[in-house]
């Protein structure tokens, strides 16, 4: 009885499934970002949190591009009245990802309704965050413990990226693609 071969496992094969891990360990913040905790979440303070400040750095840039086919440039991002935000502009539109940090479940919830109520909701996106709503307009509004993201996607156009999506559909992937940055406050 001949001995079985033993198959190798081609080296670009191997790179692959370890950049693949590392990338899904990594998240937008970086491997230590990428832990869960369990404490409660921070009231808003002076300056905006570690997790508010994800939306405008370059590697959440990086994720929203390849998650839309297209290249955005970031403006410097602002931080007023507890409203962390910067716009993503394109050649043909722009977009607004902000985040308002509140001090409390009643707080945010009530902001969250707010919104639904000034914006339009006009449908749930299930299993983002701890809610999610489309508006009329296609912008998505998330909640997730004490703070509330905001996908404006008023100024794109109805298509958008590569291949063309509606900006609605293109605001719920940023929106999934910042909520897979988020983890821990």
């Amino acid at each position: 009885m001949r001995p079985t071969p033993v198959r190798r496992v081609p080296a670009a094969l191997l790179c692959m499934v370890l950049l693949c891990t590392t990338l899904l360990f990594a998240g937008c913040g970086g491997v230590e970002d990428a832990s869960p905790t369990t404490e409660a979440p921070l009231p808003a303070g002076p300056a905006p949190s570690t997790i508010a400040t994800m939306v405008c750095r370059s590697k959440a840039a990086e994720e929203i591009d390849s998650a839309l086919g297209a290249k955005g440039t970031v403006s410097a991002p602002t931080w007023i009245d507890h409203v962390y935000s910067c716009r993503y502009g394109y050649p043909t539109g722009s977009m607004v990802l902000s985040v308002r940090e509140l001090s409390g479940w009643a707080q945010t919830r009530d902001y969250f309704a707010l919104l639904g109520v000034e914006m339009g909701r006009t449908r749930t996106i299930d299993n983002l965050g701890q809610g999610a709503f489309q508006t009329t307009d296609g912008s998505m509004v998330v909640r997730k413990d004490w703070k509330v993201l905001l996908v404006d996607v008023a100024d794109l156009p109805a298509q958008f990226g590569q291949p063309p999506t509606s900006s609605g559909d293109a605001a719920v992937s940023v929106a999934d693609v910042i909520l897979g940055c988020w983890s821990g406050d």
